[in-house]
């Protein structure tokens, strides 16, 4: 059997896939150029800053700063240099209100006169940064601590004034005194920052609510005085009395300690006394002794003698005692 084999004209050839030879030579400085002018662009960029009159500039370099302080153009080492800019305009916060809505800040307005007097005063601090390294570097919120010496001056201050000074005609004086004491003490912070002005923008008594919890507390405080004072009264009374009773109390044992011990050797005298008269007649001696001892047990003893032939003889007692006693004053 034969086998026919039919020629298709139309049937489409198969065709080899090429391989991606890249771009040529041209292509290749196409691409090198853009790269090129992108590094030339990112390094003019990063490259520069402007400095303008109302700001400063610390430049940084490997975390050694430096400040700039001419305006104009400048240039920076990209990535190895580092740019902070800091506006030395003048610039402010108030004490004792709110800038927003001109609301009363309690707690930094309300302030004790030395009169005892509440007083709500109003103050605005103006500053500028003068060293803006410090600034940057010294410390975290310089402003913080600018307004915490502000508001520390102040009260100090306002606290040496009577509230009829604050009210009236010594504020041109508190104002100067207060700013001295902030110059005084902004200088040894090192913060990087100026003062400027500080003003008093208002000054009035202040709410009926803390008009009345003053005089809560000082009427608190006048009652622990009075009860101290009393106290103390009190005690300068009963101290020299007690002083004086203790004293009194030592003197009397004082003496009945001498007067028991001068009749110790008293006894002791007439003990011995009485052994050498018992030494040299110890019978009448023995006698005596019981007389007197009968004297004082017995005082109102009549003495009976019975010699045994029925012939009794009373003899008082006296006559015994006293014939001794002449015995013994002769």
């Amino acid at each position: 059997m034969d086998t026919i084999f039919l020629k298709t004209e139309n049937q489409p050839k198969k065709r080899k896939p090429r391989k991606f030879k890249g771009p040529g030579k041209g292509g290749k400085w196409i691409v090198m150029g853009a790269v090129a002018v992108g590094i030339a662009f990112l390094a003019v960029s990063d490259g520069t800053y402007q400095i303008t009159e109302q700001e400063q500039a610390v430049l940084t370099t490997l975390g050694v700063p430096k400040a700039v302080t001419e305006t104009g153009l400048h240039f920076k080492i990209p990535v190895i240099q580092k740019v902070e800019k800091v506006n030395t305009t003048i610039q402010g916060f108030p004490i004792g209100y709110s800038m927003s809505d001109n609301s009363v800040v309690e707690h930094e307005g309300i302030m004790i006169t030395s009169d005892y007097n509440f007083i709500d005063v109003d103050f605005f601090v103006e500053y500028r940064i003068a060293e803006p390294v410090q600034y940057l570097y010294a410390s975290e919120q310089p402003e913080e601590i600018l307004k915490n010496i502000a508001q520390s001056s102040i009260r100090t201050v306002i606290a040496s004034y009577t509230v009829d000074d604050v009210l009236t005609t010594g504020k041109s004086e508190i104002q100067a005194k207060i700013k001295e004491m902030i110059l005084e003490k902004i200088e040894k912070e090192d913060i990087g920052l100026q003062l400027v002005n500080i003003t008093i923008q208002d000054s009035e008594p202040p709410t009926q609510e803390v008009m009345l919890a003053f005089k809560a507390v000082e009427t608190a405080k006048q009652g622990k005085e009075t009860a101290l004072n009393n106290a103390n009264k009190y005690r300068n009374e009963q101290l020299p009395e007690a002083e004086a009773e203790a004293d009194q109390i030592i003197k009397e044992a004082e003496a009945d300690k001498q007067v028991r011990i001068n009749e110790a050797e008293a006894e002791v005298a007439r003990f011995n006394a009485m052994y050498e008269e018992y030494v040299k007649n110890p019978l009448i001696t023995k006698q005596r002794m019981f007389y007197e001892t009968m004297e004082d047990v017995l005082p109102d003893l009549k003495l009976i003698i019975d010699n045994g032939d029925g012939v009794s003889k009373v003899l008082p007692l006296d006559s015994f005692t006293e014939s001794y006693q002449k015995e013994e004053t002769d």
